[in-house]
């Protein structure tokens, strides 16, 4: 039985008969890559709370399920309305990349590459080794001084926030990570869940920066600001040499999108009901 049901009014779209996308009660929806595209299917977006207190995804009240064939469950009620939402926002086709929230989800649940926690945290630390904010080039000058000015602020602000070394470097070889620093961020890191663990680390590939991504996730960053630390030698030889502005403009709201859909998703998938709450009163 439901303990709790919430409803979204869906919009109109192009609406397949059920007997050709499911078999009877329950559906499985499946797509093969991230560009994939097929018409809206259903009318009616909604939510509901069943045993254990997960919460599932129905469109027109039948269950959306994981592409490994799971039943589609999220450990509260904000991430549900969020991902909820998002398919209510699809119109007469559904764009699956766009859909950045659902994709989380499905990869927590159905972790295709089989890794424990502890194995996300070495691959996200990993990062740390070759960190954007940490390569610095030595021309030229105006770049030189840009990348001193934009991302130094940011080293030092992490450096004393979690009392750690981190520094810079010209070197091929980037600098030299104590061990100290690792142990430091390790630890932080199994202060996550496996969800948010998961939300976090599709962050810092998205940034290629641990740092970028803590200052994002910590409110010390806007996405706005982590992007564009993030592209800021592309940033320069744009200024410098011109772009192709349509390009330009997508990629940068493609990462932006990216981004705040995974930094969102630490959020909602913290346990905290501090952010349960605020979430849904905004």
């Amino acid at each position: 039985m439901f303990r709790s049901f919430v409803r979204l009014q869906g919009g109109l779209g192009n609406v397949l008969p059920l007997c050709k996308v499911c078999p009877r009660s329950r559906f499985s929806l499946k797509y093969s890559t991230a560009t994939a595209e097929r018409k809206r299917f259903y009318q009616d977006v909604s939510i509901s709370q069943g045993e254990g207190g997960l919460y599932e995804i129905n469109l027109d009240r039948r269950k959306l399920k994981t592409p490994g064939g799971k039943l589609f469950t999220v450990p509260n009620e904000a991430l549900a309305i969020a991902v909820a939402t998002e398919w209510d926002a699809q119109r007469d086709t559904l764009k699956f990349y766009t859909m950045h929230l659902t994709t989380l989800c499905n990869t927590a649940l159905d972790n295709p590459t089989e890794r424990n926690k502890d194995q996300m945290i070495n691959a996200a630390l990993k990062f740390l080794e070759t960190d954007t904010v940490c390569y610095r080039v030595e021309e030229p000058l105006g770049l030189v001084e840009l990348q001193k000015n934009e991302w130094d602020p940011v080293l030092h602000w992490i450096e004393n926030r979690y009392n750690v070394t981190i520094g810079s470097s010209s070197s091929i070889l980037g600098p030299e990570i104590p061990e100290a620093t690792k142990d430091t961020f390790r630890q932080h890191l199994k202060s996550y869940n496996f969800w948010s663990m998961t939300g976090l680390e599709y962050v810092i590939t998205q940034l290629k920066s641990v740092v970028l991504s803590f200052g994002m996730i910590d409110r010390h960053l806007s996405v706005e600001q982590a992007v564009l630390l993030s592209r800021l030698e592309e940033e320069y030889q744009i200024q410098r040499w011109g772009n192709v502005e349509w390009a330009h403009d997508y990629d940068m709201y493609e990462l932006r999108a990216r981004t705040a859909a995974g930094a969102l998703f630490v959020h909602l998938s913290s346990e905290s009901s501090t952010v349960k709450s605020k979430i849904l009163q905004d």
